[in-house]
């Protein structure tokens, strides 16, 4: 029988964000379905209606933390996911770092966007 591997140490920090990223993440998208495809249908949907929508506290707050978790959980799928499969050295730290780089200018840009779309200026 094959032994099970995973890079995630059970009851690690990585692990237990991963899972609460995804229950976080099934609440928001289950929030976002409801609102912009039945509430509102995609005919609907406008840039106005979008920046209007932004301009609440409490769907800016939602929006930027669904980003936030969003490009976490992908990215730490992502980077265990290569480990799982030999990923190892200098190559692993090559990979790591670049997906933090990259996450981290999404987020950034997420957010400039987000700013943008409240009337805010960018930062």
């Amino acid at each position: 029988m094959a032994e099970h591997y995973s890079s995630f140490s059970r009851h690690g920090t990585g692990w237990l964000l991963q899972r609460l990223t995804a229950v976080f993440l099934i609440g928001v998208l289950a929030f976002h379905f409801m609102l912009l495809h039945f509430v509102n249908h995609a005919a609907d949907v406008t840039f106005m209606g979008t920046q209007m929508r932004m301009q609440q506290l409490g769907y800016f707050v939602t929006m930027i933390a669904f980003l936030v978790t969003a490009t976490f959980h992908g990215v730490n799928g992502v980077y265990n996911a290569l480990v799982n499969q030999g990923l190892a050295g200098t190559q692993r730290t090559v990979v790591k770092w670049s997906l933090v780089a990259a996450s981290v200018a999404l987020v950034l840009q997420g957010i400039r966007v987000a700013f943008a779309m409240t009337g805010s200026p960018i930062l």
